[in-house]
């Protein structure tokens, strides 16, 4: 009886959650990728620099 009570509680939040219209959306996804793309180079560019210099020794 508690899943069912939880997921009508669920359902019910939900219909009052505030969705992002299409062009917030794809605003939103742009800017999610290019701040991962943006993390991903520089950890790989300072992984990259840490090798090098403990390749030296």
């Amino acid at each position: 009886m508690n899943l069912i009570k939880f997921f009508k509680n669920v359902s019910r939040e939900m219909k009052k959650v505030s969705w992002p219209k299409g062009r917030e959306l794809t605003s939103y996804t742009i800017t999610v990728i290019s701040t991962v793309a943006f993390v991903a180079i520089f950890f790989a560019l300072i992984d990259l620099g840490i090798t090098q210099i403990l390749n030296l020794f």
